[in-house]
């Protein structure tokens, strides 16, 4: 007889702005375990997450969450208080990440290029203006998905404020805008899995762009200089040893190529990679031989293994 396969409690949904992409990458990977022979419970992440978790008892969560409470180390707590085993990076490296201004020091300190830019308010943005040189970017301090990203080529901030209801006390990052090309690159277990050049049809890889089937089409690998490949690659498992990251996390970067090796800087390091069809880190673990099914079953087996 078989040893029975574990139960294994996919989180997904939550209340974050990254909801939707949520449920996608969820559902995804709970059919993909389901396809291995776990047992698997799909769990629509609620404020009673604890009380849902205690009764169900599963031997080990699938961290499928986007956005706050799922990939800023508040989820990680709760499971480590509750000693249950889950997917993807802990407490600190989830916490870090997902603190622009946090993860750029630390990239720093780990020699990484990243671009020029601070942190401030959007009240002392408006009142003060950008201390850097347009064109300059402004994004939230602490999201993901490129949720609430403007570029502005002339400097001017209207466009910001506009929207109704804006918080004025958010966090922000002013970055200079670096033109050229998107490059992305996943590191699974330490190894870097490929470096991918996506190519929106239209504007900046925005959410729409990340999560609309037709919007961007991706290079795999990405068709660049083979110096800037092994950089891509190098910074992006510096990147995730800096933030103590574990299982699997990607990489974003910006590339002048009039620049040559100058031109290349780290953007951000995302520790809960989207898991959906349209997905980067899929795409690349298939294209060094690991299907979708077999990658979402090694997160979990190296999850209980690092329990």
């Amino acid at each position: 007889m078989s040893a029975r396969k574990p139960h294994v409690a996919v989180l997904l949904g939550g209340w974050s702005s990254e909801r939707e992409v949520s449920l996608a990458s969820g559902k995804a990977c709970a059919d993909a375990l389901e396809r291995r022979g776990y047992e698997v419970t799909r769990i629509d992440v609620g404020r009673d997450v604890m009380a849902v978790l205690a009764a169900l008892k599963p031997d080990v969560c699938f961290n499928a969450l986007h956005g706050a409470f799922g990939e800023d180390g508040r989820i990680q707590a709760v499971l480590d208080i509750m000693g249950i085993p889950y997917t993807h990076s802990g407490v600190l490296a989830s916490a870090v990440a997902m603190d622009k201004t946090m993860a750029i020091r630390l990239f720093r300190q780990a020699g990484i290029g990243t671009p020029e830019g601070y942190e401030t308010t959007l009240e002392e943005l408006g009142r003060a203006g950008p201390r850097i040189d347009a064109p300059f970017v402004v994004k939230p301090a602490a999201e993901g998905s490129s949720v609430g990203v403007f570029i502005l080529p002339d400097g001017d901030t209207r466009p910001i404020f506009s929207r109704n209801a804006l918080d004025l006390a958010k966090r922000v990052r002013v970055e200079r805008f670096i033109a050229g090309r998107e490059l992305t690159c996943g590191v699974l277990d330490r190894e870097p899995l490929a470096v991918t050049e996506i190519v929106p049809k239209d504007g900046f890889y925005d959410y729409r762009a990340k999560y609309t089937e037709g919007f961007a089409y991706h290079v795999v690998p990405a068709e660049i200089p083979p110096a800037i490949e092994a950089l891509v690659q190098d910074w992006s498992q510096r990147a995730y040893d800096a933030l103590g990251c574990r299982g699997v996390a990607r990489c974003d970067f910006r590339y002048d190529p009039s620049l040559a090796e100058e031109g290349l800087s780290l953007l951000e390091a995302n520790t809960q990679p989207g898991m959906t069809p349209l997905s980067l880190v899929p795409e690349q673990a298939a294209y060094r031989g690991i299907d979708f099914d077999e990658l979402v079953d090694r997160l979990v087996k190296e999850a209980r293994c690092d329990h």
